[in-house]
């Protein structure tokens, strides 16, 4: 009898636990090596996580909506099909997760250097300098939240929060931040020193369905509360023709998709004149730390991909770096493999501006929340043709028809002018109207 244990991968490394969020898979079920038998949610990311080896589901030992440190034994697969008798799956306990674990054949996407196993002893272990475990990775947070709490001036080792060992986690720390103490999460009243104003929790009414928010959605609606309290948001809004694009899309789509295999769309041209204006006007690559700018040296622009199940925002590196090829194979690649579940954490952090297109769905314009820490966010309307008046040949004025879309930016008034950032998106409104063809 081959048992082989199934655990929660670490998948970054600031990130201690994980939540399983959805069994793919049952027990006596077949799987194949690298078939995806589970899906978890951790602050960073979603993913699909695939066997380790072909065989059948013998145990599961981890419910779904349960959060639990990486490397803990989550089901375990019995690898001789013939050997395997159905048992009754149980919660983990002790047991299992002391159980040592093998590293699993994670996808490359998802691959990470392995962790030591997370077991009940290893919590009250004490380390040279004589702090448990507990209160290590309780003051060990995730660095975004170490960053939250050094900029509210919060002390982390006085919270007591929902993750491992009472780690404080993002939720938890904005739940505090925005005044009022979640339900998941003990913070001690002498640092609280009470609560803040807010609404009353609505109750359901007779006939009403309530279903709880998926962790993305809880973590969506936490960031963008967040982002409202932190940055002093204003949107500005400019129409752009497209049509000289539209043209060159016409004439070169054929050779460029045989060239790169690459759909060409809209977007790569916006993605590259976006990071010319930001070479331009770098205060709007920047991000704000207290009372100082730190002016981000990489682009690299984010572009939300809307999801079935939330949203996501996958992150092309160095942007500034690629040619229009090399921007719509990045983009291409990172939103085909979002909405399959394969993005590691890496693909989606350390962005510098974002770009989001509800236009694809017919919406004209847009006032986006500011994805932070950045400072800015453009809004990507319906594009669409429509009559404009145009001077003619012979000066009178004409009505022409025009491929045209509407932009917004939403930025940060704490450190972006109202007028730095309308030059911003004249200066990227007239790259792209006048984009070289010489460059598709």
């Amino acid at each position: 009898m081959a048992l082989v244990d199934i655990i929660m991968p670490q998948m970054g490394e600031s990130i201690a636990e994980g939540t399983l969020s959805k069994w793919l898979k049952k027990v006596g079920d077949e799987v194949k090596r690298d078939e995806p038998i589970f899906e978890i949610s951790t602050d960073k990311v979603d993913a699909e996580i695939p066997s380790p080896n072909a065989g059948v589901i013998a145990e599961i030992l981890v419910k779904e909506g349960e959060t639990v440190a990486v490397q803990t034994v989550v089901a375990r697969l019995e690898t001789e099909k013939g050997a395997f008798t159905e048992a009754t799956p149980k919660t983990a306990g002790p047991e299992a997760v002391a159980t040592a674990a093998p590293a699993p054949a994670a996808a490359p996407a998802l691959a990470e250097r392995k962790q030591p196993t997370a077991t009940p002893a290893a919590f009250a272990v004490q380390s040279h300098n004589g702090a448990t475990f507990e209160e290590r990775i309780r003051t060990k947070s995730s660095p975004l939240v170490r960053k939250m709490a050094a900029e509210q001036g919060l002390d982390l080792s006085g919270l007591q929060g929902s993750g491992v060992a009472g780690r404080v986690t993002k939720k938890d720390l904005i739940g505090f931040i925005s005044g009022g103490i979640p339900s998941t999460a003990r913070i001690t009243q002498a640092v609280t020193g009470g609560g803040g104003d807010h609404y009353p929790v609505p109750e359901p009414w007779e006939g009403d369905r309530v279903e709880p928010m998926s962790r993305m959605r809880a973590l969506i609606s936490d960031h963008m509360v967040a982002s409202r309290r932190t940055s002093a948001h204003v949107t500005s809004f400019m129409e752009i023709d497209l049509t000289h694009v539209a043209r060159i899309r016409a004439r070169k789509r054929a050779e460029f998709e045989a060239a790169t295999g690459q759909k060409l769309t809209f977007m790569p041209f916006i993605i590259a004149s976006v990071v010319q204006g930001l070479k331009t006007f770098p205060i709007v690559n920047s991000s704000v730390a207290g009372k100082n700018v730190i002016y981000r040296q990489p682009i690299n622009i984010g572009v939300a991909v809307a999801l079935d199940w939330g949203l996501i925002v996958p992150v092309i590196k160095n942007s500034e770096n690629l040619s229009l090829a090399g921007i719509t194979r990045a983009l291409n690649d990172l939103a085909a493999r979002a909405r399959a579940k394969q993005l590691s954490p890496e693909e989606v952090q350390d962005g510098t501006f974002t770009i989001t297109n509800p236009g694809v769905f017919g919406s004209l314009m847009g006032t986006p929340i500011i994805n932070q820490p950045q400072v800015a966010i453009l809004g990507v309307g319906v594009i669409e043709k429509r009559p404009k008046i145009r001077p003619g040949p012979d000066g009178e004025d004409t009505i022409a028809i025009r491929t045209c879309c509407y932009f917004s930016i939403s930025f940060d008034h704490r450190v972006i002018d109202g007028a730095v950032a309308d030059q911003f998106l004249a200066y990227v409104r007239k790259t792209i109207e006048e984009y070289p063809e010489s460059a598709v």
